[in-house]
C-alpha cells in the first residue's frame, strides 16, 4: 500500500447479487462512476474493482451472449476493472415432475480467493453482496486490521453479513450510481425478460 495517508479500497462485486438490486431499481448501474464514487465517499487513494459473473453455457439461450461477453470486456478495458468469470455449471436434477436442469455459479471461493491473496495491499474491503457465507471472511479481514463494508439492498442481505462488517449501505439508496433504465428483451409473442 502506498503511505499517502489515504486508504487503499479494493471492491468485490458478486455480479448475481448486484443483479437482483437492479432489477428491483429497473435502472443499471453506471460501473464507471463507482471508483470516483469511493474516492469521494472513502477518501481513497486508490480503488481496484474485481468483478465475478457466472454466464450461461453458449445454446442454452434463445438469445444472444455477445452482449454479455461485450461488457465483461468494457469492465476489464474500459474501465481498468479484474473481471473474474466462469461458465454456469448446468446439474441434471430428477424429482417428481421429472427432469430439469439447474444452473449454478457460485464465485464465493474466487471472491474469498481474491481478498485473502491481496490481503496487504488494501485497508478498505467492500463486499457487493448479502451473502451470508461470506461472514467467516468479513471476520477474518476486520481480525487482520481491515475495514470491512458491506453493499447490498434490503431484500437481498442476510442480517448476518448486514450486520457482520463496520458499515452497511443499501445499493438502491446511493443515487449516484445509478444510470440508464432497464431495457426489456422481447422473448416471444406474450412474453418479456430482463435484460
Amino acid at each position: 500500500m502506498r503511505n499517502t495517508g489515504k486508504p487503499t479500497i479494493y471492491v468485490f462485486i458478486d455480479a448475481s447479487n448486484v443483479w437482483n438490486a437492479v432489477k428491483s431499481m429497473k435502472k443499471l448501474i453506471e460501473y464507471k462512476t463507482l471508483k470516483d464514487y469511493f474516492r469521494k465517499n472513502f477518501n481513497a487513494d486508490k480503488v481496484e474493482i474485481f468483478y465475478y459473473d457466472a454466464y450461461p453455457k453458449t445454446g442454452t439461450r434463445d438469445y444472444d451472449l455477445g452482449g454479455k461477453h461485450k461488457f465483461l470486456t468494457y469492465l476489464k478495458k474500459g474501465l481498468g476493472f479484474t473481471v473474474r468469470k466462469k461458465e454456469l455449471k448446468r446439474i441434471s436434477v430428477t424429482g417428481e415432475n421429472g427432469e430439469s436442469i439447474i444452473e449454478k455459479g457460485n464465485m464465493d471461493v474466487e471472491i474469498t480467493i481474491d481478498a485473502m491473496h491481496n490481503i496487504q495491499k488494501y485497508s478498505i474491503a467492500i463486499f457487493f453482496s448479502g451473502d451470508a457465507d461470506f461472514l467467516a471472511l468479513v471476520n477474518y479481514l476486520k481480525n487482520s486490521g481491515k475495514k470491512v463494508y458491506i453493499f447490498s439492498s434490503k431484500d437481498n442481505i442476510s442480517h448476518e453479513l448486514k450486520t457482520g462488517g463496520h458499515g452497511y449501505f443499501d445499493l438502491k439508496d446511493i443515487h449516484e450510481i445509478w444510470g440508464k433504465d432497464l431495457k426489456y428483451r422481447e422473448k416471444d409473442q406474450n412474453k418479456t425478460t430482463l435484460s
